[in-house]
């Protein structure tokens, strides 16, 4: 029997702002002590009223706009109730039947075709605080961190669109691109900032059989969800195949065993007794602000990638790679502004050499040489002031010591000697001490040739010209063969 996925992911996203969701205290709580960004309100103290943070609903608006979402003119809060340790009031304020944002979709492409998920809903709440789970000599133990508890929290629900583990992922990386581009959220997953929970079920082709939903948690790394919803497809269909019955539950990731677990009985949305959050007014979300926000919205990732083709004539790939950070585009752009164009030189030297650099320190961020600085060597490469080998010195000596190309390539001899003389005579020394390079040459190997003209550029510390050098080699080698 044949099956098909069906999968919706609900994405938390922790938002990029200075305080709480509901009180003052700093939303910086990595690496704080336990417990010392805290307050009555975030404590969950009697008698405490929340206020509701202005710039966490100002990015979850762009983020519904970002989408394509309408956005509401009336949402409320809610108070979802359930006890758990890291919930310090037992309940959490959350938004139910009246969010932020209804609807919308992302684009996503795997395989090379493009498939639009819908987007349901996009609403606002709380954080929850941090349990650290322990085993010592005295027993197993938690402790509670609450410097988390009440930082603003974005979720992000998904219609049952996905069909594959892998669109899951690519509708994942796609979300924290655009999340990042609007800056709402740095969404490092490895930081907790950009969690995911999926349902995923089966049915069968002929849809005589549909499964139980299941609710997968504890990933934490695009390849986590992949690998989880791949084994949940494998279970639920063997399990269908045999006659067995899925039951609807909460399930978690062990990705040490590369398997899910049973947790718990999935809860429905009445078990949470949702009801009005009394302690906070109905936020209206005027026309005006929206309006507001919308002109305020920087360019969204695709539309950049579409841009960069037209614009610069890079392939959709070069387009791609070069906007999956708005720090690498923005870097692109200053720096052919600053090149006067010469957009496929800046773009090759950035993709190959500067993204080298990046990778051995660890983050494009991490990067010392200015847009400026890579201008200024592709335009000495492109006007033969040096050469392509003098150009990958100056680019780990600028980065390195932060002085200007034109310095380095003074300091170090580096300006590219076209004059024929000087060549000449490297060329002769070189043919005088390699006569065997020479024979094979003249007996027909071509790749003699290549060895002598990378012995007269050796010689020549890489100042050479190469075209001079060439030329002058072929010069000399087919003179004295005659």
């Amino acid at each position: 029997m044949e099956f098909e996925t069906v999968i919706g992911l609900e994405v938390h996203v922790q938002l990029s702002t200075r305080s709480k969701m509901f009180c003052g205290c700093s939303a910086e709580y990595a690496s704080a002590p336990p417990n010392t960004h805290v307050c009555p309100i975030c404590l969950g103290l009697p008698g405490v009223l929340p206020v509701i943070n202005r710039d966490a609903v100002r990015k979850t608006v762009m983020t519904g706009l970002a989408l394509g979402a309408e956005i509401p003119p009336f949402n409320k809060f809610d108070r979802k109730n359930y006890i758990y340790p890291d919930l310090m009031k037992g309940y959490q304020v959350s938004q139910y039947d009246l969010p932020m944002a209804v609807g919308g979709y992302l684009d996503i492409s795997v395989d090379g075709s493009t498939r639009r998920i819908g987007i349901t809903r996009v609403h606002l709440e709380e954080d929850t605080a941090r349990l650290t789970h322990t085993a010592g000599h005295a027993g197993d133990y938690s402790l509670v961190d609450v410097n988390r508890s009440g930082v603003p929290l974005m979720e992000i629900v998904t219609e049952p669109d996905l069909r594959s583990p892998q669109e899951a992922r690519e509708l994942l990386i796609e979300l924290r691109r655009m999340l990042r581009y609007i800056d709402a959220s740095t969404a490092n997953m490895e930081e907790g900032q950009f969690r995911c929970d999926a349902n995923i079920s089966q049915r069968s082709v002929d849809g005589a059989i549909v499964g139980a939903k299941v609710e997968i948690k504890n990933m934490n790394s695009f390849r986590a969800v992949e690998r989880a919803l791949i084994f949940e497809t494998e279970r639920q269909r063997a399990a269908l195949r045999a006659g067995e019955t899925i039951v609807q539950e909460t399930r978690g990731w062990s990705d040490a065993d590369g398997v899910t677990l049973g947790q718990r009985s999935k809860e429905f949305a009445h078990d949470y007794r949702y009801f009005p959050e009394p302690d906070l007014p109905p936020l209206e979300i005027s026309r005006e602000l929206v309006a507001e926000i919308t002109t305020a919205m920087p360019e969204l990732p695709w539309t950049r990638v579409s841009r960069f083709e037209a614009t610069y004539g890079l392939s959709h790939q070069e387009s791609a790679l070069l906007t999956d950070e708005a720090a690498v585009a923005n870097y692109y752009e200053r720096s052919v502004s600053a090149a006067g164009g010469h957009y496929r030189d800046v773009a090759n030297w950035l993709v190959g050499d500067v993204f080298a650099i990046a990778r051995a320190r660890g983050g494009f961020d991490l990067v010392r040489i200015t847009p400026e600085q890579l201008a200024d060597i592709v335009t000495m490469v492109r006007s033969g002031d040096i050469n392509a080998q003098a150009g990958k010195e100056v680019l780990g000596v600028v980065d390195e010591t932060g002085q200007s190309p034109k310095d380095v390539v003074d300091q170090r001899g580096l300006r590219q000697v076209s004059d024929v003389d000087l060549v000449a005579n490297a060329v002769a020394e070189i043919i005088a001490a390699n006569p065997s390079a020479v024979d094979d040459y003249r007996s027909g190997k071509q790749a003699a040739l290549g060895f002598l003209i990378g012995q007269v550029m050796k010689a020549m510390r890489g100042t050479g010209n190469p075209a001079v050098v060439r030329q002058e080699i072929s010069r000399r080698l087919n003179e004295d063969a005659q």
